[in-house]
Order: C-alpha cells, then structure tokens, then sequence
C-alpha cells in the first residue's frame, strides 16, 4: 500500500500530506503540536541553500546579459515597471473588496494574538540604502540578508562580464556551485510532503480554529481576493499566448510549498528549477525571479490594504477619498521599503496605520488569524513572479535569448 503512493506525482504527495497534516492537528492536536521540529528541520534545510542559489543564479545571468546593457535594461525595466503595476492593482483589489463586503463592520476588537515589541512604524531610508550596500559580504550571506546579496551579485556579474576569458574559470565554478544547488534541492524537496505533514499539523494544533470563525469574514474576503488575483494573472497569461492552466500546473509544487511552509524565500530554489523545467530563459530566470522574491510581493500587498480598511472600519474610522489615496499611496512606499527589514509584512502595515491614525496596538485584533492568511498571500506571491518572468520572457525574449545553453549538467532540469 504505501509504493503507490511514492509513484505518485510529488505534488499529489505534498497534497495528500497537507490533508492528512490539517486532520492530524484537529484531531490530535498534541501529536501535532510535538510534530514542529520536522518541519523546522525541513525549513532550515531549504534556507540553507537559498542564499548560494541567489547569488550563484544572479551572477551568472548578469555575466551573460553583462555585454548587452541594452537587453539588461529592458529586462529591468520591464521587471520593476510590472512590480510597481502589480502593487498598485493588488492595493486596488483590496481596498475595492473591502467597499462591497465591509469585513471590518462590527468585527469584534478583542485581540487574537501579540503584536512584536518595538515593531518599527517608518522606514529609515538612510539605513535601508546602506545596507543594501554590505561592508561584510560574507557576513551579510551569513545572515540570510537577500538585498545586499543581491547587489553584489549584480556588481559581481558585470564584472566577470568584462573581465574577458580571465573570468571564465569562475563562471565555470558558479555553474557548477547551480548544478550541485539544484541537486540539493531535489533530494530536499523529495521529502516535502512529509515535512508539509508537519507543518500543517503544527499550525492547526497550536492555532486552532476560534480565531478563524471570529474573524471569518476577513479571512472570506481574503481568499476571495487571492481568488481574484489568479484570475487576473490567467488574463495576463492568456494575453501573452501562454496556456494558464499548464503554467498553473508546472509551478504548483513551489505554490503548496509556499502554502504550508508560509515562506516564499522556502520555495525560490524549487520554483527557479520549475521555470528552467517550463523552458524559461536562463538569463531572465536568474534576475527576474531573485528581484521578485524581494520587491513583487502580490498576494502579500493585497492583504496590507485589505488589513488597514478592515482595521479602519472596525474602529469607526471614515475612509474618505483622501485616506483611500493615503492608504494607497503609503503601501505602495511601505510595501518596497519593507524588504529589506525584520517583520516586514507587520512593518508595512503598521507604517499605513499610523498613516491614517489608527494605533499601531489594532494589529493584535486580527493577528489571531495572520497564520491561515499568509498562508494563501505566499502562494499568491509565487504564482505572480511566476507571471513576471513570463511578462519580461515576452517582452525582452528576443533581446535576452540565450546564446548558448548551459554546459552544467546538472543545469538540464528534470521534473522531480
């Protein structure tokens, strides 16, 4: 009995675990709750190679667009020019979802669960600059910084790029730094639906469901939303002559991962192998996706505005055509300066709601419930960089082809 279900196709594993996770949390919660180290392990397994995956991938993309500035600006200005539309349209949708159903009237305000001490309600954008610029690489890769990481792989890449065949004996140690990455990941990823298991029975063990029925209509709203957002991204795919349902398909596996583990940084190397599976481009995979992971946040945008009207309205505060505008305006800003900070979701919010003179303490009313609605914004922010690479591949596709494939072998992908 248990052979058939190793035959099955990883994603159905990694369902079937996510069921059985839900039912074993419900029903046992102390066997569940006790079951929180495997998922840890598994999380901490998969952090462990995210940080060389980045830098190893956005080096190398940058060494071979490095020569052709032209094709490097486009693709980043296609890139950060559909990361600011989609945050604009994710606001949108929160802020219109919350117009027609109004969550947040007559929610109770007891609160459901903490709010972290000292949680930062502005950016310092001084700071934030400068550590984009790391005095320490190492140290800053030790700490899992994605930012700074990124800028020196930017800067590392182009200079390999112009450093002639001298740089070529390194661009063959990061290919083969990938090949062993992506190797890694397979064999990490093979146990994922036993880690989702865990997890899963972890979180609705040790949440439970209370505070999900109290605050059911937010939670409604909510999944309406992400709802909403992948119908909006099956247009845009059907706009560009790509089939919805099979790009849906081939990243599935990095989008459960993203479900149940509620972290996006979990599934970059998976989901970069998933692209490179779909037949993406190597060099707009290797930039678009890193810059993704840290700046296009949809699902995770949609909920800021969601969240702040929803709090707005439980406190009686009138959202006049100027605290909409605010509203927008200060998650736009606050959604990008974020990145780069401890709690960065809570930041966010927390920088609106000062904004609109809501105090800061109104995030403890729906905390009890930020568990179960990060769960589907993280998935939601896999599929939409999935979209952004599709978006820049069209776009840029011709400029930034590959000239030759990768010689790696381990960079020739094959579904796991």
């Amino acid at each position: 009995m248990i052979r058939p279900l190793f035959r099955l196709p990883l994603v159905f594993q990694m369902l079937l675990g996510l069921v059985l996770g839900l039912g074993v949390g419900l029903l046992w919660p102390d066997f569940g709750a006790s079951l929180r180290p495997i998922g840890t392990a598994f999380v901490e397994a998969v952090k462990m190679i995210v940080i060389p995956v980045v830098f190893a991938a956005v080096t190398l993309g940058l060494y071979r667009m490095g020569s052709e500035l032209k094709v490097l600006g486009r693709v980043a200005a296609i890139s950060l020019g559909y990361f600011y539309l989609a945050t604009v349209i994710s606001i949108l949708i929160g802020l219109l979802l919350n117009a027609a159903f109004h969550p947040g009237a007559g929610a109770p305000l007891a609160a459901t669960g903490k709010v972290p001490q000292n949680l930062a309600v502005s950016v310092d954008w001084i700071k934030f600059f400068m550590d984009m610029i790391p005095s320490n690489i190492v140290a800053a890769m030790a700490e899992q910084k994605i930012l700074p990481t990124l800028v020196f792989a930017i800067l590392f890449g182009l200079a390999l790029a112009s450093s002639g065949k001298v740089g070529e004996p390194m661009v063959a140690v990061l290919e083969a730094v990938m090949a062993a990455m992506f190797k890694i990941t397979k064999w990490i990823t093979s146990l994922a639906p036993i880690a989702i298991f865990a997890v899963m029975a972890w979180l609705f063990a040790t949440q439970g469901l209370a505070t999900v029925v109290a605050l059911a209509k937010l939670v409604g709203v909510m999944y309406l939303g992400l709802a909403i957002m992948v119908a909006i991204f099956w247009l845009m795919l059907l706009a560009i002559g790509e089939k919805p349902l099979a790009v849906t398909k081939a990243v599935m596996e990095p989008m459960i991962l993203a479900f149940s583990t509620r972290s996006s940084e979990v599934t970059l190397p998976l989901h970069m192998e998933k692209l490179r599976a779909m037949g993406a481009s190597e060099r707009i995979v290797s930039v678009v996706l890193p810059l993704g992971y840290a700046f296009n946040r949809d699902g995770a945008i949609m909920y800021f505005a969601l969240a702040v009207t929803f709090l707005a309205e439980a406190y009686g505060v009138t959202l006049t055509w100027s605290t909409l505008f605010t509203i927008v305006m200060v998650t736009t800003i606050a959604s990008k300066g974020s990145a780069n900070v401890p709690s960065g979701g809570l930041v966010a919010i927390a920088m609106v709601l000062s904004a609109i003179g809501l105090p800061i303490e109104a995030l403890a009313v729906i905390a009890g419930v930020d568990a179960f609605l990060d769960m589907g914004r993280t998935a939601i922010n896999v599929f939409g960089n999935t979209v952004a690479v599709k978006l820049v591949e069209k776009f840029a596709g011709d400029m930034a082809a590959d000239e030759t494939q990768p010689t790696a072998a381990g960079l020739q992908v094959q579904d796991a």
